[in-house]
């Protein structure tokens, strides 16, 4: 419960810092996220497009966001503790609800690409995102531009923390990324506690959700290293060692202040 409020109070200090004026001019934006560092930080983004940002965690409490108000735009992550995105988006058409949808996942499988697209939503997002390429794909879905260019990613040597890549996924803004850092320190703390458990019992298809979520984190904070050494840990169990190695150098040199 400690953990949890305090994540509560960070992800609250990164939405009420810059929010937009509440005006009924504003397009609404319907985000589903679980993870609370995703969540910060596409509520961040969106909120420059500028748009008023309505966050839900689950697929029930989507549906009941969804029934009350009208929506510009829907961004859906395409896993949810109960349920799937494209599940989410079939029941929302079947009452009626028509906004544009948006899919964003940090599986690079074709086929479950294909299965979003084919469920109805206009692109399919990859983690980790970049500030520009989410406000890009949302201003097309409302109308607003054209579709975005994707950059080839440079090659060169991974930094344990990459301030440039975060910051340029956040626009450059850095109070957000100091926010959602120190949230990221919180739930990795606790994640490597989960990790550690399940690879000593065996369980190595207990620590893939777990995974899943760390690697999109590391990409919304500059958490290049261990991003890396988590997608390496998911194919194969017998790296933990490096695995943690890098997971406790990224909690000692953790770039943030108050913890």
């Amino acid at each position: 419960m400690a953990i949890a409020r305090k994540i509560d109070g960070i992800r609250a200090s990164i939405t009420t810092g810059r929010q937009p004026p509440m005006t009924d001019s504003l397009p609404r934006v319907l985000l589903v996220e679980d993870d609370p560092v995703s969540a910060g930080f596409l509520e961040a983004v969106l909120q420059r497009l500028p748009a008023r940002v309505e966050t839900a965690s689950t697929c029930s409490r989507a549906r009941g966001l969804a029934r009350a108000g009208d929506h510009a735009l829907l961004l859906f992550d395409a896993n949810l503790p109960d349920g799937r995105g494209d599940a989410l988006l079939a029941a929302l058409r079947g009452v009626g609800v028509r906004a544009p949808a948006i899919a964003h996942t940090a599986s690079r499988d074709g086929q479950e690409h294909e299965r979003l697209l084919a469920a109805g939503f206009l692109e399919v997002l990859v983690k980790p995102l970049s500030g520009p390429e989410v406000l890009a794909a949302a201003r097309v879905a409302l109308g607003r531009g054209s579709p975005p260019v994707r950059m080839p990613a440079e090659d060169r040597e991974t930094p344990l923390w990459d301030d440039a890549a975060a910051l340029q996924a956040l626009l450059g803004d850095r109070t957000h990324l100091d926010a959602l850092r120190r949230m990221f320190v919180v739930e990795l703390r606790s994640m490597r506690v989960a990790l550690a458990a399940a690879q000593r019992t065996g369980e190595h298809e207990a620590m893939h959700p777990v995974l899943h979520r760390l690697r999109a984190s590391c990409g919304f904070v500059g958490a290049a290293r261990l991003g890396d050494a988590a997608a390496t840990l998911a194919g194969d169990p017998d790296t933990w060692a490096a695995f943690d190695a890098v997971a406790a150098e990224t909690l000692a040199q953790a770039p943030v202040d108050g913890d």
